[in-house]
């Protein structure tokens, strides 16, 4: 068995690097590609020069060439311009976009969260040289993890480099704040809302919170039958309890019933349920002591918008989704400086695995949140501690302070949404402690668990600086370090003038 085991394995590592190499030269390509439409730009420029006039109708001209040309849509085609254009500004970005080290996604998500940067520079706020700064800190980044998670990161680079042009941008941006409708065909219509980026994420967390208390509780939904001759419908409308003998047992049990609303359908129910004594109530299908509640066949994404739909109609959800869910609200974190919460500056705060927040909503917040953990920083960013007193809470708390998601690379589940996972399983000794524990998504958890077969089980150890170490069942190594959040340290001459700000604060 050994030996057949050794092939497969050899297989599975020479597939991987096989489609590594590919994926290595598909971004090589889309670089060429990027630099070709750079040079067809720089063409545009000098015709432009010789006709100014025209610079709207040369340079739609263009786009319209290479979209026709290309099968490619015009805004596509419109987007892949700017990006070219962008990537004029990041020399360094470039090169490891040439050499396939990031993808055509890692590129668009850094050109376009240095918008901020560049605006902070042409209004003075900050000096030329702060782009090369974001450029080194975004590819650091790029490098190393998904698009994905590059988005979040470097628009937190980019804010706090950026500084109060983040603030003003927020406060322009909130005026644009809209809900569009256009028609889809098939009885389909688009619901477009410009929200606060914070506002959007409470929403999306508290429907999916709701439909999945939905799909957890089916015996909360008001069900509707048809009778014997299936032309009319029982409507059930509460719940009593009723007391069944186990024919096989002789002993009693207490069993919960859905009564009819009217008083017709509840002598016939009753009626039926004398009937049904002469057969077994707990185990015949078609006894009327049994309420049978048809499966929800909805996906999640189906479950959210009907939920939508019933809380912008019905203000709360109405009975037929289950009853309980008027205390789900939505979530969200935020982090903040200490000095910016007092209003001692207007630094942005940060919306966790999201970007920068306008530091007046981050008070808004604050003003209504029940639930602080004061953070500790290191030199690097990375969270030490918390000062909550009770130990159970103030783990969780750090844990989900200090992941912010799923600790398996790449993915980007929110915290919130995972389980705290013991990194040394805890039946073979590993402690319940800070060092011990990670944050892993329902998807991700499971790959490591000890009832996985050894060829398909992944690994994983927690090193000192809170980096998880995962091996594949290949034996390929992949490392997700823990996020940090962005901050600037002062120079020795700087922090002996300074006092250093507060500790940051999540709620």
């Amino acid at each position: 068995m050994a030996t057949d085991a050794l092939p497969t394995l050899s297989q599975h590592l020479v597939l991987l690097d096989e489609w590594l190499e590919t994926r290595r030269q598909i971004a090589r390509l889309e670089a060429r590609a990027a630099g070709l439409l750079a040079q067809r730009i720089a063409v545009m420029d000098a015709e432009v020069a010789e006709a100014p006039r025209y610079r709207d109708t040369i340079q739609r001209s263009m786009i319209a060439e290479y979209a026709v040309a290309g099968r490619v849509p015009k805004g596509s085609m419109d987007y892949a311009f700017a990006d070219a254009h962008a990537l004029a500004d990041f020399p360094a970005l470039s090169e490891s976009f040439a050499e396939g080290r990031v993808t055509g996604a890692h590129v668009r998500e850094i050109t376009r969260a240095a918008s901020v940067v560049h605006e902070a520079i042409a209004t003075g706020n900050v000096d030329a040289g702060t782009l090369t700064l974001y450029e080194a800190a975004a590819l650091e980044i790029a490098e190393n993890d998904t698009p994905a998670r590059t988005r979040a990161a470097v628009r937190e680079v980019a804010a706090a480099l950026a500084g109060v042009t983040v603030t003003e941008r927020h406060k322009a941006a909130e005026a644009e704040r809209c809900v569009t409708s256009r028609p889809v065909g098939d009885g389909l219509a688009l619901l477009q809302a410009v929200l606060p980026e914070h506002v959007v994420a409470a929403i999306m967390d508290r429907l999916t919170q709701t439909a999945k208390h939905v799909i957890a509780h089916p015996e909360e939904r008001r069900p509707v039958f048809p009778d014997d001759d299936e032309a009319d419908f029982v409507e059930y409308a509460e719940r009593d309890a009723i007391t069944i003998e186990d024919p096989r047992t002789g002993e009693s049990a207490e069993h919960e019933i859905w009564l009819p609303a009217t008083a017709d359908d509840l002598e016939a129910y009753w009626a039926a349920i004398d009937a049904a004594r002469d057969t077994d109530p707990l185990t015949d299908p078609n006894s009327a002591a049994i309420t049978h509640v048809p499966d929800d066949p909805r996906t999640m994404d189906q479950m959210r918008a009907d939920l939508l739909t019933d809380l912008l109609l019905a203000s709360d959800p109405s009975a037929v989704f289950g009853e309980g869910l008027g205390n789900i609200t939505g979530h969200v974190q935020v982090t903040i400086s200490a000095t910016t919460l007092v209003g001692e500056d207007d630094k942005p705060a940060q919306l966790d695995n999201e970007g920068p927040l306008h530091p007046d909503v981050a008070r808004r917040l604050a003003g209504r949140a029940t639930l602080w953990t004061r953070l500790f920083l290191d030199a690097t960013g990375v969270v030490t501690q918390t000062d909550s007193y009770t130990p159970t809470a103030a783990m969780v708390r750090h844990l989900r302070a200090r992941d912010q998601h799923c600790r398996f690379p790449g993915c980007r589940v929110p915290a919130r949404r995972c389980d705290l996972d013991h990194t040394w399983d805890h039946a073979l000794g590993g402690p319940t402690s800070l060092d011990n524990l990670a944050d892993l998504c329902h998807s991700h958890h499971p790959l490591k668990h000890p009832s996985i077969p050894d060829a398909h089980r992944w690994t994983a150890r927690q090193l000192p600086d809170r980096t998880i170490e995962w091996t594949t069942p290949q034996g390929r190594v992949h490392t997700d370090p823990p996020p940090r959040r962005v901050m600037f340290i002062p120079t020795p001459e700087v922090a002996r003038q300074t006092t250093l700000p507060e500790p940051a604060c999540p709620f």
